[in-house]
């Protein structure tokens, strides 16, 4: 299969330097990196060595299972339930079984997921962990996630309010133009809500994948697929000037130079 030419990645998503607009949280910042697991974590306190053991685990999981199973790895298609398989690898067997990718599309939001899941049973009551624009969230009230869609006039100036009562919450994104994950489409941003971060990180990849050449038949298209997915609660699929959303979500204007994750 020929992959579709990307666009060159901006130097603000090379250097997350997204991170740098986040603001207002009240909560402590953390960056923890293991080989190509890079961590942003907001908590109550500095979770450095907790995060660092919890990464090492899971990562030692599924590089183990690989090992055994190396098409988990390399498909880019559903792959088998495995039920003697660790919940981690489970996780993102049943995401790609849903969302009809491979189970390796899930792995950025599962990891964020299961090191945050991972910091509230040692305590913590409030977490947010980002894992290359996937994020897994829990906040005690409303809060608003800024859409990063690269070159986009959109891009930062559009975010999502997340209500309390939806937390905590996965917020995957995917990009045909931003980063380094692989996508066969044309989205500047496909960003999914879902209770499952690993889900939401699987969906984000297919619902980018149906995002082609035009702008409006792409975004309609992946639009209507979204509404197939089972465990979605809501998308939103940015490309060039055009947006086009599905389900529950509630969007609202940001400042590009102020606001990227912001309590409000």
């Amino acid at each position: 299969m020929q992959h579709p030419k990307r666009k060159k990645k901006p130097e603000s998503y090379s250097e997350r330097a997204y991170r740098r607009l986040v603001s207002g949280t009240g909560l402590v910042s953390t960056k923890v990196c293991v080989e190509e697991t890079d961590l942003h974590i907001l908590a109550g306190s500095d979770v450095t060595v907790q995060a660092m053991d919890l990464i090492l685990q899971y990562r030692t999981q599924l590089q183990n299972y690989i090992v055994k199973n190396p098409h988990f790895c390399a498909s880019l298609d559903p792959v088998s339930t495995d039920n003697i398989a660790p919940p981690l690898i489970r996780d993102m067997l049943t995401a790609g079984e849903a969302a009809g990718v491979g189970p390796m599309a899930a792995v950025a939001g599962t990891i964020a997921e299961y090191v945050g899941r991972g910091l509230m049973e040692t305590g913590h009551k409030e977490v947010m962990v980002e894992n290359g624009g996937d994020i897994f969230l829990l906040r005690q009230h409303d809060c608003t996630v800024a859409i990063f869609a690269g070159e986009s006039p959109l891009s930062c100036r559009v975010g999502l309010r997340i209500q309390s009562a939806q937390m905590p919450i996965g917020i995957c994104t995917s990009s045909g133009t931003v980063g380094h994950s692989l996508s066969m489409g044309e989205a500047d941003s496909v960003t999914v809500l879902s209770r499952s971060t690993p889900l939401a990180d699987a969906a984000a990849t297919r619902l980018g994948n149906e995002v082609g050449h035009g702008a409006e038949a792409g975004i309609a298209d992946a639009l209507a697929v979204a509404g197939e997915i089972p465990g979605i609660i809501g998308v939103v699929v940015v490309c060039g000037e055009r947006m086009g959303a599905y389900g529950d979500v509630e969007l609202v204007g940001v400042n590009l130079q102020e606001d990227s994750y912001n309590d409000r």
